[in-house]
């Protein structure tokens, strides 16, 4: 009679779980499942880590949030964050608005927040407010990107000292072979050494890459992480922001994490195996938010 008992609660536990509609997968680089516990540890145990987003997508924004709030805890005043939303020169507004001295309004009208900073990104800079963890700033101001984009790496070349400080130092070292620097020059018809408009492009993204690069290692100390936000092309296949690491700390302690949207989640597709150290995966038809 008691098996007949639970039989009925069995089959309701059964069909919950045939149910479920998860939001997001996690699995490591293998394409092994992983749980939020297992990652948030090897996590905590890095000197660097590198959220790489999709930024339209509410799923990484939101699991952004609760890896700050947890390796805040963990790291008990040891955290910073790093952000590829915000340009070098502002970050005197970014510090400001830190410490309370700027209020929204006047952070938001002068700092070139993303459009999508209000649902995405302020929830973050208001958790580091309240845990008073430092935030900075990392990516080199866009006007330059855009003329390196235009005119090769050459047209940064006589900038004044002071504008010089908001970049990573000169000259540059672009490696064309890397996966992703590689994968732009297919995007536009050939190798890059062949075209001097995919080059410059190249060249472009490389400067983003080295700067917050160049500013993930200034802005953190010794025995503490940073846990910095960037597109997931800026560290996918452990090029980009994380070679740049690399050629200036071999032995720094980096994990990586990225975002990829897929038809399924019950499996890690073949394309982004070994991207980085974790994937989030999230349904291909996510809402997005813009």
């Amino acid at each position: 009679m008691r098996r007949l008992f639970f039989l009925p609660i069995l089959l309701s536990l059964l069909s919950f779980r045939t149910g479920d509609r998860p939001a997001y997968r996690l699995y490591t680089a293998a394409g092994k499942s992983a749980s939020y516990d297992k990652m948030l540890k090897e996590l905590a145990e890095a000197d660097v880590v590198l959220f790489g987003e999709q930024h339209n997508d509410p799923i990484a924004h939101w699991l952004q949030l609760q890896v700050a709030r947890d390796l805040a805890q963990r790291k008990a005043g040891q955290l910073v964050l790093g952000l590829e939303m915000f340009e070098r020169d502002v970050q005197p507004l970014v510090e400001q608005y830190n410490t309370g001295e700027l209020d929204d309004k006047a952070f938001e009208e002068q700092s070139r927040p993303w459009p999508n900073y209000a649902t995405d990104y302020k929830p973050l800079l208001q958790l580091a407010r309240q845990n008073k963890l430092r935030v900075v700033g990392t990516n080199v101001p866009r006007r330059y990107a855009s003329q390196v984009a235009k005119g090769s790496l050459a047209a940064l070349e006589n900038l004044p000292p002071g504008e010089r400080e908001w970049l990573a130092p000169l000259p540059i070292t672009v490696d064309y072979t890397l996966p992703g620097y590689a994968n732009m020059a297919k995007m536009f018809g050939g190798d890059a050494h062949g075209g001097a408009g995919a080059q410059n492009i190249i060249q472009a993204q490389a400067l983003k890459d080295a700067t917050m690069a160049h500013f993930i290692l200034k802005n953190r100390q010794q025995g503490q992480l940073l846990l910095h936000l960037n597109g997931s092309y800026h560290s996918d296949n452990y090029d980009g922001i994380n070679w740049y690491l690399r050629q200036a700390e071999p032995k720094l302690r980096i994990r990586t994490i990225s975002t990829v949207s897929q038809e399924q989640l019950k499996k890690l597709e073949k394309e982004h195996l070994r991207k980085a150290d974790f994937v989030l995966v999230v349904p291909a038809d996510m809402t997005k938010t813009y």
